[in-house]
């Protein structure tokens, strides 16, 4: 322990004697420590300042850019049994090609000669409407045969009706000349009488005006009998009109009434001709679907159902393809709270497995390995992984295509490169959980400019 003496302030210890100062005086590495310490600081304060590229980094995996490009289950529209295969895991096959061969297990279609029976009743219904043609034609010449009988008919029985007619105006002509000659026999008899009476006229002249009254009268009475049947032959060809009418419009209504019967009949058939070819035409595409056949060129992934004499319900998946044309692209899927930051035809960075890469988020220009890409569609529903889906195609603008031997299914890595900020303000934004910061790409931006200027031409 060091005893400073108390009385004097002024007082300074000596340490020259001590060895251990000597040592620490001597050394000159705290110098350099601090050297370096101070210039590490700087260079980190330095480093804060500098620029750095938000981006947003998610996975996904290859995939293509079209549907029907996609890998795909064949399934049979029709339940049945594996009757043979025709292919094996791995072959490349094209659209057309039989995969393999089933059978029915149904009992109403176990018969080999389906088609044929079907075809056989399908040609004599056929038949059948059309002896009902022939038939309803037949009855139709009828018709118009009856029709015309009818009017002949009609126009004899009204000739025969206006003679009756004019013999009735002849008759009641005469009887009335009857009626005036009975009047001037009349006279002439009474004036023989008076004459014979007074003796100027004999008994001779008088029973000849007598005889004359007589046969007159006797000709009224006649005449009014011939009238009376003229008027009677006016009746019956009034009746006889209504007879031919009747008799003939039952004759029509009748075959009218057949004709009906044999539309009804013909409809019928024509309803069964129908069904039938429905049938037919049914039973030949199920025919068609013994045979399960490649909808495009690819190659077999897997046969699901194994074996011969399997059985396997309708829709049921047999065997899966993959097509061997397609385009790329890349399925990636992004947290809700980056989507509002991604744009249709934004640049991405992708980055496939299998292939090296040294990644920099921050310093893009440093990356190496990675592919360009572009966003093509975004997904307006939340998935079921709680992300929205993204996909991605490759960017024309890159210098680097994609690999031609990427596979779809593999895995891939994307970055979407956003806004650039110092560093600290990175470091300070991802302690604090806050999002990137909002930009809109240059496509979009000038769009918007567009549209401000048209909305204020149209104020």
């Amino acid at each position: 322990m060091l005893n400073f003496p108390k009385s004097d302030p002024n007082y300074k210890e000596d340490f020259t004697d001590f060895s251990a100062f000597s040592l620490i005086k001597k050394r000159e590495h705290h110098r350099l420590l601090s050297k370096i310490l101070l210039g590490t600081s700087i260079s980190l304060i330095v480093l804060l300042f500098l620029p750095w590229t938000q981006s947003i980094t998610s996975n996904g995996y290859v995939t293509t850019l079209k549907p029907n490009q996609r890998p795909q289950t064949i399934q049979s529209p029709i339940p049945g049994k594996i009757e043979k295969w025709y292919i094996q895991e791995g072959d490349y096959v094209k659209k057309g090609d039989t995969l393999l061969h089933i059978t029915e297990i149904k009992s109403e279609y176990f018969d080999p000669k389906l088609v044929e029976r079907t075809n056989e009743q399908l040609e004599s219904k056929t038949s059948s409407v059309s002896s009902y043609n022939e038939k309803i034609n037949s009855i139709r010449n009828q018709l118009i045969a009856v029709k015309k009988e009818r009017v002949l008919k009609l126009k004899q029985t009204r000739n025969k009706l206006k003679q009756a007619n004019l013999k009735t105006v002849s008759d009641s002509i005469t009887l009335e000349a009857s009626k005036i000659n009975l009047k001037i026999a009349k006279r002439q008899y009474n004036r023989t009488l008076n004459l014979y009476e007074d003796g100027l006229k004999s008994r001779l002249d008088l029973e000849t005006k007598e005889s004359k009254l007589q046969e007159t009268q006797a000709k009224l009475i006649s005449q009014e009998n011939k009238l009376l049947t003229s008027q009677n032959e006016v009746l019956n060809a009034e009746m006889e009109i209504n007879r031919i009418e009747a008799s003939y419009d039952d004759k029509i209504s009748k075959l009218e009434g057949e004709i009906s019967t044999s539309n009804s009949s013909k409809f019928n058939a024509i309803s069964e001709v129908s069904k039938l070819e429905n049938s037919l035409s049914n039973y030949s595409i199920r025919e068609g679907m013994l045979y399960i056949k490649a909808p495009q060129n690819g190659y077999i992934n897997r046969a699901i159902i194994n074996g011969i004499g399997e059985t396997f319900k309708a829709g049921q998946k047999l065997v899966t393809i993959m097509p061997s044309d397609f385009e790329i692209a890349v399925e990636t899927f992004v947290n809700p709270i980056d989507l509002p930051l991604l744009n249709i035809g934004d640049h991405v960075q992708v980055q496939f497995d299998g292939w090296p890469a040294i990644v920099f988020s921050g310093w893009p220009n440093a990356t190496y390995g990675t592919y360009g890409g572009k966003i093509v569609a975004i997904e307006n529903f939340i998935s079921p992984n709680g992300k929205y889906r993204i996909l991605l195609a490759p960017d024309i603008k890159d210098n680097h295509e994609w690999p031609e031997a990427l596979r779809v299914g593999s895995g891939a890595r994307t970055i979407a490169l956003l806004d650039d900020v110092p560093i600290w303000y990175e470091l300070w934004r991802k302690l604090n959980g806050f999002p990137p910061n909002f930009y809109k790409s240059g496509e979009n931006t000038t769009q918007s400019k567009v549209n401000t200027k048209a909305k204020s031409k149209a104020k």
